[in-house]
């Protein structure tokens, strides 16, 4: 499955490989592995093509929108120009043609040579990370004010800044870590976007992943049971191995370190299974436990499976929910399950699997059922988006679906497959998405914190009023809504925010601080903005 601009370079030839390394090295003004579009309208104009075509080509090549561009997308874009100088007309669908790539010559930029001749760049001794930039500083250093804007090379850089400078100060002081999401580290930013599946046992979650590597991944075992007794995330690596969640929780280089805080019961039923493969390069899969039913199998679980499930929702690009034509009932396990992922709506696709099991007549029926099932727990008005088909290794079976059926069934394939190649090129619109959500989390928590404290009496019935506060949590979380002007939806599950609450003591909060608020709220109204300003396509 092709993902993208960065993977199209595999037509290129070894004699041209070597020559867009140079020609990167050469554009590349700050050595950090990065083209910017500072560097780009420098390197491109050498190229003498229209604006609107050098335009069109950055648009393609930074299909992610990073905001600069690596070494395989500087390729792609370097053979957009070549065939937009040859007379092709520069659109997406070159992509898909037929050109021959190994016999595309590189393009010809004037005046070129003489600058690489006269210009032999020396290398940088700082160490660089996966992405380019020696972004480590940004979480070992007490001193990140420092940082120069210059070092700034890409949107998720600058959101590394704007985290540590504005946003981690206020969850540190109240306790945000605690009650709603750990501290972020450097892995987070740099993790690749993950999709998520959910649903009962045997509803073909391991299969779907299966069918989409064409392969089965280390550690995956499937059957009519419940056989995937763990949570796996399947992600690339250079060879096929499974790492323990112990250790996976610990690795520097992966974003699970938040998932120590639901104890060692969880992380020996976590794992990692790391493959070789194109698509894995792109995208990290969830595969999940079976969603049980009944309470006895449900409190037989040693570990929170519904905070797990929430923590891993707030991390994912997309959340699939596997229903087959036999398993439409929503036990009260999935009903918790699926509440958890309140405030992820927009990444929530339904599939109904295993549709070529029945026939036409009952097909409609069991998505007549399942549409009723949903109805139930997903509390929005709007109808959700519910893919059909059989997602396996098989040939369609024809004889229950009929042509009708295997043709609905292939066009709604080819429609979850389209949503699932657009992840990477939404990655980076994802990351700023969650990371203006986090911080409007962390500032009506601090709201909630900061109004407790001021509850709390300066000396006498300290222990009384913390009670009464517990009790009455939802009219106080009432009471900051109404004083601060804040929307009743953004506001935590007040059960489980007591819950957490219950083992502090609340006069040892911090008091409000504005300044620490104000910062936030500038963070969100002049520095977002024009980080996305400064790092948009530079001929816009």
């Amino acid at each position: 499955m092709d993902l993208g601009g960065s993977s199209w370079t595999g037509g290129c030839s070894k004699e041209n490989h070597k020559v867009y390394e140079e020609w990167f090295s050469y554009a590349d003004s700050d050595g950090d592995g990065r083209i910017t579009g500072n560097d780009a309208i420098k390197f491109f104009a050498m190229s003498n093509l229209p604006r609107q075509d050098l335009k069109q080509i950055w648009a393609i090549a930074d299909s992610k929108r990073q905001g600069f561009l690596g070494f395989g997308e500087f390729a792609t874009a370097m053979q957009l120009v070549s065939l937009a100088q040859a007379g092709h007309e520069v659109s997406r669908d070159l992509l898909d043609s037929d050109v021959d790539l190994g016999s595309l010559k590189p393009p010809s930029m004037e005046g070129l040579e003489k600058l690489l001749s006269k210009k032999k760049r020396s290398p940088k001794k700082d160490d660089v990370d996966s992405n380019g930039t020696n972004s480590e500083k940004w979480f070992s250093t007490k001193s990140s004010k420092k940082v120069s804007r210059a070092s700034v090379t890409s949107i998720n850089d600058g959101l590394k800044k704007l985290y540590i400078q504005k946003l981690r100060p206020l969850e540190v002081t109240y306790h945000f870590n605690d009650f709603v999401s750990p501290l972020l580290g450097n892995s987070d930013f740099d993790a690749k976007p993950m999709v998520m599946l959910l649903g009962q046992y045997s509803t073909g979650k391991t299969t779907f992943i299966k069918h989409l590597l064409n392969s089965s991944y280390p550690g995956a075992h499937i059957g009519p049971e419940p056989t995937t007794d763990r949570f796996v995330v399947v992600m690339s690596g250079p060879d096929e191995r499974s790492i323990p969640g112990n250790t996976a929780a610990v690795q520097a280089d992966m974003p699970f370190g938040g998932l120590t805080s639901f104890g060692t019961a969880f992380l020996s039923k976590f794992q990692c299974s790391q493959m070789p493969h194109p698509l894995l390069e792109h995208i990290s899969f969830v595969d999940t436990p079976g969603v049980l039913a009944g309470e006895k199998q449900r409190t037989q679980r040693a570990y929170d499976f519904t905070g797990v499930t929430s923590w891993f929702a707030a991390k994912c690009d997309l959340i699939l929910l596997l229903f087959d034509p036999y398993k439409l009932d929503i036990s009260d396990e999935f009903k918790r399950v699926i509440s958890s992922l309140r405030g992820h709506d927009d990444k929530i696709r339904v599939v109904l699997n295993k549709a070529d099991q029945v026939d036409t007549q009952q097909l409609m029926r069991v998505y007549g059922a399942l549409m009723w099932s949903l109805g139930k727990v997903l509390n929005t008005p709007e109808v959700s988006r519910v893919y059909i088909g059989s997602f396996n290794d098989k040939p369609i079976n024809e004889a229950a679906s009929g042509p009708i059926g295997k043709e609905l069934f292939e066009k709604e394939q080819e429609d979850l497959l389209s949503d699932l190649k657009d992840i990477p090129k939404k990655a980076c619109d994802r990351k700023i998405n969650e990371f203006v959500k986090r911080a409007r989390a962390a500032k009506i928590h601090s709201y909630i914190i900061g109004h407790l404290k001021k509850e709390m009496p300066a000396m006498i019935g300290k222990a009384k009023t913390q009670q009464r506060l517990l009790e009455n949590l939802p009219d106080e979380f009432a009471k900051v809504q109404r004083e601060f002007h804040l929307p009743p939806g953004d506001f935590p599950n007040a059960e489980q925010f007591k819950e957490v609450l219950a083992g502090y003591s609340m006069d040892k909060f911090e008091k409000l601080k504005p300044k620490m608020i104000q910062s936030v709220d500038d963070m969100l109204g002049h520095d977002i903005p024009n980080l996305l300003k400064n790092f948009r396509n530079p001929y816009d």
